[in-house]
């Protein structure tokens, strides 16, 4: 069993952090790829912890085999700051040892900490395994619908 570190990404890990995230966008959701250009802005803004932060999971010998995201926002039902938790993704060889608890306790403390009013997240309706996981660290499943739409001009401008 690999021990893995979680902390906050740094600038030092823009190279692997990239290659997870290609992992994730590209292999495990079969998602076009992304213009390298948008991704490293993504990560920088993330950097910046002012609209979110992701953490990574880091194993004794310095390599990343995961990381998380989170994003700030604000709900007008509860009128205080919440934490959307996207993109928790650990490398296949590393699963079920442990990574994604420690990924997901460090978002679930991020928020308690910086007095955020909930910690919310999604996934897909067939990915089984992360539901399974979702459902034994405690996860609420919501009796929201999540809906999305690509934005257009003048259609209802």
């Amino acid at each position: 069993m690999t021990q893995v570190t979680v902390r906050e990404a740094v600038m030092q890990d823009i190279p692997q952090l990239k290659t997870l995230m290609l992992a994730y966008i590209v292999d495990f959701y079969q998602y076009r790829q992304p213009e390298d250009d948008k991704l490293s802005g993504l990560i920088h803004t993330l950097l910046e912890q002012k609209e979110g932060i992701q953490f990574v999971a880091e194993t004794e010998d310095g390599t990343l085999v995961g990381f998380v995201t989170l994003y700030f926002t604000f709900s007008t039902l509860r009128a205080s700051r919440i934490a959307i938790m996207n993109d928790l993704y650990v490398v296949e060889a590393e699963r079920g040892q442990g990574a994604a608890q420690k990924l997901f306790a460090a978002c679930k403390g991020y928020a308690a900490r910086n007095s955020y009013a909930n910690l919310t997240w999604t996934t897909a309706k067939d990915n089984f395994r992360a539901q399974a996981f979702y459902d034994k660290i405690g996860g609420d499943r919501s009796d929201w619908q999540t809906y999305s739409v690509n934005p257009t001009s003048g259609i209802g401008d």
